[in-house]
């Protein structure tokens, strides 16, 4: 089943719950909800569909994973690439792939942008919790240079708090230390 079938159904669904509620006719009601919903999802679900595509084009082989959670997307950069070791500066290397990302987000301006930083837990939960937050608000001030509306952007540190593997290795230390942006649809 493709995204904007899925949510073609989930929004049928919501919207058949919607018209009932709206008193009257129920199975009138029911029926306009549910080909509203059906509309408003799969219009959602074939955008959110357009966006990763072209993000995956333009991201391809440049150490950036491009992956769906539902109908949101998620850019997993990770710092390796990103940022030298303890700063929270791009670097300039990184700039194109930005760009590039920049880019998307002009054109796709109906989704919200979450930035998120992380880090491993080697140092203190203090000094993790600041620079993740540094480094994505770096990352959310390269947008924003690029043109990107900054009110669409939500830009939090996690430190330590949010590993994806363990810290007892330097390649789980690795792949805690990121940024993720979640781009998620304006419904």
């Amino acid at each position: 089943v493709s995204r904007t079938a899925g949510g073609a159904a989930l929004g049928a669904l919501a919207g058949a719950g919607l018209g009932t509620l709206a008193g009257g006719n129920d199975r009138r009601n029911a029926l306009i909800g549910a080909g509203i919903g059906a509309l408003a999802g799969g219009a959602i679900g074939g955008y959110m569909d357009q966006q990763e595509a072209e993000l995956r084009g333009y991201l391809q082989g440049t150490g950036v994973s491009v992956t769906r959670q539902g109908n949101n997307i998620v850019l997993n950069m990770p710092s390796n690439i990103t940022f030298a070791t303890d700063q929270d500066q791009v670097t300039p290397a990184f700039h194109n792939t930005l760009n590039a990302v920049a880019l998307v987000l002009n054109k796709y301006n109906r989704t919200l942008v979450d930035i998120n930083g992380h880090t491993d837990s080697t140092g203190s939960a203090q000094h993790n919790l600041g620079l993740s937050q540094r480094r994505a608000s770096s990352v959310a001030t390269y947008l924003g240079q690029q043109g990107v509306d900054g009110r669409r952007f939500a830009i939090n540190g996690f430190g330590a708090s949010q590993p994806v593997a363990g810290n007892d290795t330097p390649d789980g230390r690795a792949q805690n230390r990121r940024v993720e942006i979640h781009l998620v649809p304006i419904s």
